[in-house]
């Protein structure tokens, strides 16, 4: 891939995309681009204020605004029975970012529960719905994560906002990667993507000496950091399975292309014990195969 940018995306029009968390940063930029190549977009967020902004500001058809907490299982399960029509695309995309520790609404650590569960459970119960493709977004933080199976909540270890992040960023991985093993041959794609390094308002919001090392230096535009999720989204030959991400140094800046994942977001063993986890938490079963 060379140089790949947004008038690269074949047209949308006729499509339907879902994108959670598009009410600022990489979804916002995420929202406008698809808009512009003609799809119809459903724009998921907490403040359904911020998302009309996003909304107005976009050139091409309007996206619709609804209201999704990923942190919260009942708002997820409520929208996704509101949801009638078949989509395309579902981008996975809202999150937490090196938050102080919380909960969310299910008892669940803030940045696992919110990151991966909740788009673990929206993506159960839209699967039937979705006809190309799951965009699942991780961060190249995931190296530092860790799945501690028998503690992911923090419930016996001292919380580190910065290690949470990255575990909650490795089960995105993790689920993407098992998603795809998952889904019968004549299903939707399960693809991963990673922003590099941008600045979005996780980034802003902590200014830490330790949030400033792990950044790595100066960030990307917040456009620059959409690309390998809208080539994820929309590229023809996309692989099952891949994870795209900027073709930088360490993959903090730069161009989409496939990129290389650790080898525990590659671990089956993990990821089948993930999910059994993540079924038990949310009540969101899979079909079987």
């Amino acid at each position: 891939m060379t140089r790949w940018t947004p008038t690269g995306i074949p047209s949308q029009t006729g499509r339907t995309f879902l994108v959670t968390g598009g009410s600022s940063g990489l979804g916002a930029e995420v929202v406008r681009a698809l808009c512009a190549a003609g799809a119809e977009v459903v724009l998921t967020c907490r403040d359904e204020d911020r998302g009309r902004a996003v909304a107005a500001s976009v050139d091409g058809p309007a996206p619709e605004v609804r209201r999704l907490d990923l942190a919260d299982l009942k708002s997820v399960r409520t929208f996704a029975e509101t949801v009638a029509h078949p989509v395309d695309v579902l981008i996975n995309n809202a999150g937490v970012m090196a938050v102080p520790y919380s909960v969310t609404a299910d008892g669940f650590e803030q940045h696992i529960g919110t990151n991966h569960l909740g788009h673990f459970a929206l993506t159960g119960l839209l699967l039937d719905r979705v006809r190309d493709r799951i965009v699942t977004v991780s961060s190249g933080l995931h190296r530092l994560g860790r799945i501690h199976s028998d503690d992911l909540h923090y419930e016996h270890r001292r919380y580190q906002r910065w290690l949470a992040y990255a575990q909650s960023k490795l089960a995105n991985l993790l689920f993407a990667y098992e998603l795809q093993r998952r889904l019968p041959a004549d299903g939707p794609l399960s693809v991963a993507a990673h922003p590099g390094v941008a600045a979005t308002e996780g980034q802003r919001v902590d200014t830490s000496f330790q949030g400033k090392i792990l950044a790595g230096g100066r960030a990307q535009p917040p456009a620059m950091g959409a690309l390998p999720l809208l080539y994820a989204a929309t590229a023809p030959g996309v692989e099952g399975g891949s994870c795209i991400g900027p073709d930088g140094m360490f993959q903090r800046n730069g161009y989409p292309e496939a990129v290389g994942t650790s080898g525990r977001s590659r671990d089956t063993a993990v990821a089948g014990r993930l999910w059994e986890l993540s079924e038990r938490a949310t009540g969101v079963r899979y079909p079987a195969g």
